[in-house]
């Protein structure tokens, strides 16, 4: 269960697109969005326990290019907060449950664009010990599992509290965060293809 709040707590994108989308349409988006993180956080500790060294080894080979796909995808996330209006979201006449699996979704696949995450997870495993060659099936499926607890119980309390304080927001002041948050993770992902595009030129020493 640590394993799991440590991997969700973090606030970076994923986080910010909680509390979003908790501020813009209410707890459940917001949660169901968590959700889909704590499926791809479970993704990315079954290949860690499965092959450590081969995972690793990738992605140490390929950071810089990793980092650049990332960043891209991160900035057209950014200019789609910026300039999307919060009122059309609200105004939606969505079936609920089809909402719900485009909240997962999206929350699953922009975690899972994040493969550095494994970087975190494992000093988080040698940590916990976990797993443990002595360690039958079953305590390793409960381990796995109570990640899964640990990182929805985060999920669940970020999206209470955010939640309580929705309703101090009118619909101006969420677009004003969402363009906030927007310009936010913008930087940031500029930030991180320049420094990741750098030193991928660096690495095929075209600089």
């Amino acid at each position: 269960m640590s394993i799991g709040v440590f991997l969700s707590a973090p606030m970076g994108p994923i986080g910010i697109l909680c509390v979003q989308r908790t501020l813009n349409k209410g707890r459940n988006s917001g949660f169901f969005t968590g959700v889909g993180a704590a499926a791809s956080d479970l993704f990315y500790c079954l290949l860690t326990g499965l092959g450590i060294s081969l995972v690793t080894d990738f992605i140490a080979d390929h950071v810089n290019i990793l980092q650049v796909v990332g960043s891209i995808i991160l900035i057209v996330y950014a200019i789609y907060m910026i300039v999307h209006n919060p009122v059309s979201q609200i105004k939606e006449s969505l079936d609920q449950r089809e909402d719900h699996w485009r909240d997962m979704v999206t929350g699953f696949l922009f975690t899972l664009s994040n493969p550095l995450i494994m970087f975190l997870i494992i000093p988080l495993f040698a940590r916990f010990g976990f797993p443990l060659p002595e360690y039958k099936f079953y305590h390793i499926i409960l381990g796995y599992a109570f990640i899964v607890v640990g990182a929805l119980l985060w999920w669940a309390v970020i999206t209470f509290f955010v939640d309580k304080v929705r309703t101090h927001f009118n619909i101006r002041s969420m677009w004003l965060i969402n363009r906030i948050i927007g310009i936010i993770v913008l930087l940031l992902s500029i930030y991180g293809l320049a420094t990741g595009l750098y030193a991928y030129l660096q690495e095929i020493h075209l600089i």
